[in-house]
């Protein structure tokens, strides 16, 4: 046991030096299991009388890394008998742990098979379970732990992608005597040859060059540049391609829209496969580059309208709610008023739609209204109702009940109630310049007809200098009194007798 501290000291070496300038990525690990047929080399194998061979066995496992191109690194471990016989043809028999660090050199780049060659140095656990019939001459110990040196050669032949029957042919030195518990003559250290043969699953050397994360055997089964990431240089390489996007790593732009596969994916963050990702009928590459629209999204503007219909159809803005900034956005315009988005005055008329729709009540298709001969934009302009036919003209010789102008019992004083009429009427007259009229004062049958009939001048009078004192001009204006000679209805109740109590404006030219 003397030297096992040697195995370990160098064991740590090998193993940390390499490794700590390797990069671990699981796409560059194999791990093997194998089966070896061992050939003691020692005193007893060199028997003159016997010339007999024994042969016994190692299982082992191990894990390889890549360290760079054609060059990995090794950590194993197995489990095995040395065993034998001796000058007398009695067996001997030891358990073996090794336990060792490797560099694997892959000289060629092949396409089914890997050859390799393998140098390492490790530690050993013996314990002898059987001793020989021979005694040794000098000094043997019966467990312990000593340093190894292996080295070989060996292939690897792919069964797929990721698995490898593997064969090997080595040798290990060791730095004891004690493994056949025999020492004849001091100096002689024991060995063993071993033929293994084992599955390695993983990736072989080499097999991903320009590390994509694909394989050479993938690439060149998809039609990939093994020696280049990005085959099509679309910003994306061979692996996400195929296996994160699904996207044609031969073609840059895999669903012919006009944007790349790397565009669609990092920057707009659009589907490769869908040239049309919002299902607006307008294509990904059209939205990015030519409206500026965003391509995940139908109505980039978020007015009722979908982008490829105000591009086609409509000829609106998709980056602007209210092309013609008349206050309404193109999808009332389009789907509920029916006006026209670029036109902020569909029907002519000098008042925006929207003033129309939300202000004047009026319809913005049509110039005038009420259908009563003056438009829109003139009633407004004038004060009269543009919902409203009646006011649009006033006709000669029609009269107008003032409705709501009422006077004191038998008096000509104008009562407090009558100034909204008042103001109605005063409108009109201030509407229309080019008019005069006629002021009319209408009684009931109670009273005399002559009494009646003064009373209605005064009051004919008293309306006519109110307008007046309001100015409008005294030339425009008459005021007659017909007392009860007009009644509207007859004045047998005392509704009806309140109808006919009443001012009338009758246009005289």
């Amino acid at each position: 046991m003397k030297n096992w501290y040697r195995g370990v000291f160098l064991l740590v070496i090998l193993m940390s030096s390499p490794l700590s300038y390797g990069q671990f990525t699981t796409e560059g690990v194999q791990f093997g299991l194998q089966g070896n047929a061992l050939l003691p080399l020692n005193e007893f194998s060199r028997n003159d009388i016997t010339g007999s061979y024994e042969f016994s066995y190692l299982g082992r496992a191990f894990f390889r890394l890549e360290l760079s191109e054609g060059l990995q690194a090794e950590l194993g471990g197995g489990y095995g008998l040395y065993t034998g016989k001796d000058y007398v043809e009695e067996k001997y028999e030891t358990e073996i742990i090794p336990i060792d660090f490797r560099f694997v050199v892959s000289p060629f780049d092949m396409e089914s098979w890997n050859p390799f060659l393998y140098i390492g140095a490790g530690s050993m656990r013996y314990v002898v379970k059987q001793e020989p019939a021979s005694v040794s001459k000098y000094p043997v110990e019966r467990e312990g732990w000593e340093v190894f040196y292996p080295m070989g050669l060996g292939s690897q032949f792919r069964i797929s992608d990721n698995i490898m029957f593997e064969a090997q042919l080595g040798m290990a030195f060791t730095n004891t005597e004690n493994l056949n518990y025999f020492n004849k003559f001091n100096s002689w250290e024991d060995a063993y040859l071993n033929l293994g043969i084992g599955l390695t699953f993983g990736p072989t050397p080499n097999d991903d060059k320009d590390m994509d994360g694909l394989f050479r055997l993938d690439e060149e089964r998809l039609g990939t540049d093994p020696l280049n990431p990005d085959s099509d240089g679309d910003g994306l390489n061979d692996f996400e391609e195929v296996n994160r996007y699904k996207s044609n790593p031969l073609n840059s732009d895999s669903d012919g829209d006009g944007l790349t596969d790397g565009i669609e994916v990092t920057s707009s963050l659009t589907d490769p496969l869908n040239s049309d990702t919002d299902g607006d009928q307008l294509s990904d590459g059209e939205e990015v580059n030519t409206h500026k629209t965003d391509p995940t999204k139908t109505d980039s503007d978020s007015d009722r309208l979908n982008d490829n219909e105000e591009v086609n159809t409509y000829k609106t803005n998709p980056l602007q709610t209210d092309s013609d900034n008349d206050g309404l956005n193109d999808g009332a315009e389009a789907l509920a008023y029916k006006t026209n988005p670029l036109k902020a005055d569909s029907d002519g008329d000098t008042l925006s739609d929207s003033d129309e729709i939300n202000k004047y009540k009026t319809d913005p298709l049509n110039t005038d209204s009420d259908a009563g001969t003056v438009d829109d934009a003139s009633e407004i302009g004038r004060g009269t109702n543009p919902l409203n036919a009646d006011d649009d003209v006033v006709k000669v010789g029609v009269p107008i009940v003032l409705e709501g102008i009422t006077f004191a019992s038998g008096k000509a004083d104008i009562t407090p109630e009558s100034e909204a009429t008042l103001q109605e009427a005063l409108k009109t007259l201030q509407t229309y310049p080019e008019i005069a009229v006629e002021i009319g004062g209408h009684t009931d049958n109670v009273g005399s007809s002559s009494s009646n009939k003064k009373l209605s001048q005064k009051r004919a009078e008293a309306v006519m200098k109110w307008i007046i004192s309001n100015g409008i001009e005294a030339s425009r204006l008459t005021a007659v009194g017909y007392g009860e000679d007009q009644p509207m209805v007859d004045n047998d109740t005392p509704e009806n007798k309140q109808k006919n109590r009443r001012i009338e404006f009758k246009r005289v030219q």
